[in-house]
C-alpha cells in the first residue's frame, strides 16, 4: 500500500509525528494510501526550507525558472496516464474527464505562467523635466497555497505556477481527501531538477497543516479556494497580520436558458455544466432558469437526457458520471435531497445513492438528481450542494430572472443561454457574478482574470492578476 510523504527541502520525508491518515478509494469505499498527518512542526520545517531557498529562486534569471517551469510540464505531459489514473482513484471522478481535462490543464498552467514571466513589461513615467518614476515587482518572499479535493492537480498547479513563476518559494497543502497527484508532481519537481526548498508540499488536515501555514508569520501570501466557511476563518487570521488574501469560494451558479436560445446546444451544455465530476466543480450550474414557452420541452428533455446518464466505476472508459469524493459528502448530498423534499420540491429523477455492480458495491455514488417546485429563498436553492443535485424552475422576464440569479449570498459565475446579442450583454452586465458565460461554459482564457463576488470570495486569480499578487511593486523615482 502506498505511503505518501511529504516534500519539504527537496526531499521526500514522512511527517514529524510519524502518523498517518487513511486515504480512501470513493469507489470502492476502501483505504488504499496513507497520508500523512502533519502538524505545525512539518509546516515550520517547509517555511525554514522556503526561507533558505527564496533569496537564490529570486536571483534566478526569468529564463532559468521559465525553463524548469517548462521541463516540469513536459513531465507532467509524459506522465499523463499515471497521473489520470491517480487522480479517478484518489476523487471518483471518471478517468476520462482526468486525462481530457484534469492533467492537461495543470500542465497548460505551468506553461502559460513560464511564458507569461518572460513577456512581462515594466511601466515607467516622464514628468517634463523633473524626473523619471518607473514601477518594477519583486517577489513576496514565500507564498502559502491551499487547495481543494474536486479538481486536485489542476487548482493546486493553478496556485503554484504563477508564484513560482514570479520567484517566490511556496509552502502549499493539497486537500487531504485528494493527495495522490500532488505527491506524485513532488517527484516530478525532484526529477525536473527543482532546487531544494523551492516548492514544499506538506499533507494533512486543515486545522493542523492549513491553520499553521496562514498563521505563520514568515508567509506574507495566502491563495485558498474552497468552501466559504474556511474562507472566513483564513481571513481571521490573515487579515489582522495584513497578509495579502486570494479567497476563492463557494459558489451556487444561476444557468439562465432564454426561449431563443440554440435549443439543442443549451440542452447538451447544461447537462455537462450541471453534472461534470458529479456536480463538484465551484463553476457548476445548479439552478436552472428556463423561459416560460420552452419551460416544459427543456424539462421533458432534460430529465430524459439525465435518466440515462451512466453512472458506474471510475476507472472504465465508458463511465462520464463516478463516484462523489467521500461517505461523508455523500450524506451531506443526499441530506440536502431529503430537505429539498421538506421544503417542497419534487424530485423527477435521481434522489437517491447508488451502488454499481463489482469492485464499487460499497462506493460512495449518487443519482444525478433533478428537482423543481422550489422557490428561491429555500435553503436548496441558497446554499452549496456541491454535488449532482440541480434545481429547475421556469422564469416569464428578463427583469424576473435576473432577480432570482442574483438572490443567493454567491456570486462566482453564470450561464446564460440567448441569440439576441442585446440581452447577452444587459443579462451579463446585471448579474452579479465574477465570470460570465453566454452560449458556453467553462471555456477558460488563463489571461482573464478569475474569482468571485459577494461571499464567493475576494482577490483575483489566472492571468497577470495572479503574477501580480504573489508580488510586491516598487516605485523608483530618478530626478533629470
Amino acid at each position: 500500500m502506498v505511503k505518501i510523504l511529504n516534500y519539504i527541502d527537496g526531499r521526500l520525508v514522512p511527517p514529524a509525528s510519524g502518523n498517518y491518515l487513511d486515504n480512501i478509494e470513493p469507489a470502492t469505499g476502501e483505504v488504499y494510501s496513507h497520508i500523512p498527518d502533519s502538524d505545525s512542526q512539518d509546516v515550520e520545517l517547509a517555511v525554514q526550507a522556503a526561507q533558505k531557498a527564496a533569496p537564490g529562486w529570486a536571483g534566478q534569471s526569468i529564463e532559468t525558472r521559465s525553463e524548469l517551469l517548462l521541463k516540469l510540464a513536459d513531465l507532467i505531459d509524459n506522465h499523463l496516464e499515471e497521473l489520470a489514473k491517480a487522480e479517478s482513484v484518489d476523487n471518483g471522478k471518471p478517468i476520462s474527464l482526468a486525462r481530457t481535462v484534469d492533467i492537461p490543464r495543470a500542465s497548460a498552467n505551468f506553461r502559460f505562467y513560464a511564458k507569461a514571466i518572460i513577456n512581462q513589461s515594466t511601466k515607467a513615467h516622464i514628468s517634463e523635466d523633473k524626473g523619471i518614476n518607473y514601477t518594477v515587482s519583486e517577489p513576496l518572499g514565500i507564498a502559502g497555497c491551499i487547495s481543494p479535493w474536486n479538481l486536485p492537480l489542476y487548482l493546486f498547479t493553478w496556485k503554484i505556477a504563477p508564484a513560482l513563476a514570479s520567484g517566490n518559494a511556496v509552502v502549499a497543502k493539497p486537500s487531504e481527501v485528494t493527495p495522490m497527484t500532488a505527491f506524485l508532481l513532488s517527484k516530478l519537481c525532484m526529477e525536473a531538477g527543482f532546487p531544494a526548498g523551492v516548492l514544499n508540499i506538506v499533507h494533512g488536515l486543515g486545522p493542523n497543516v492549513g491553520e499553521a501555514i496562514v498563521a505563520h508569520p514568515a508567509i506574507p501570501a495566502i491563495s485558498f479556494t474552497g468552501g466559504t466557511a474556511t474562507g472566513k476563518k483564513i481571513a481571521g487570521i490573515a487579515a489582522p497580520m495584513f497578509k495579502k488574501l486570494s479567497l476563492e469560494l463557494g459558489g451556487k451558479n444561476p444557468n439562465i436558458i432564454f426561449e431563443d436560445c440554440d435549443f439543442e446546444n443549451a440542452l447538451a451544455t447544461t447537462l455537462r455544466s450541471s453534472f461534470a465530476n458529479q456536480g463538484q466543480i465551484c463553476l457548476c450550474g445548479s439552478r436552472i432558469y428556463v423561459q416560460q414557452p420552452i419551460y416544459a420541452k427543456f424539462l421533458e428533455a432534460f430529465v430524459a437526457k439525465v435518466k440515462a446518464m451512466h453512472v458506474g466505476d471510475p476507472l472504465d472508459e465508458n463511465t462520464k458520471t463516478g463516484a462523489v469524493v467521500s461517505e461523508q459528502h455523500q450524506e451531506k448530498i443526499l441530506h440536502y435531497i431529503s430537505l429539498a423534499q421538506l421544503e417542497g420540491g419534487k424530485v423527477l429523477t435521481g434522489g437517491h445513492a447508488l451502488n454499481p455492480q463489482g469492485r464499487c458495491k460499497n462506493g460512495y455514488f449518487v443519482a444525478p438528481t433533478i428537482i423543481t417546485n422550489l422557490n428561491e429563498n429555500c435553503r436548496t436553492n441558497q446554499e452549496e450542494i456541491f454535488g449532482p443535485v440541480v434545481t429547475v424552475q421556469p422564469f416569464n422576464t428578463e427583469e424576473e430572472v435576473i432577480a432570482l440569479a442574483n438572490s443567493t449570498p454567491y456570486g462566482l459565475s453564470a450561464t446564460v443561454w440567448t441569440q439576441h446579442l442585446q440581452r447577452a450583454h444587459r443579462v451579463a452586465g446585471a448579474l452579479k457574478a465574477g465570470i460570465v458565460w453566454v452560449n458556453c461554459w467553462l471555456v477558460r482564457d488563463l489571461r482573464t482574470p478569475f474569482g468571485g463576488m459577494k461571499q464567493s470570495g475576494i482577490g483575483r486569480e489566472g492571468g497577470e492578476e495572479a503574477l501580480r499578487f504573489f508580488t510586491e511593486e516598487k516605485n523608483v523615482c530618478i530626478k533629470l
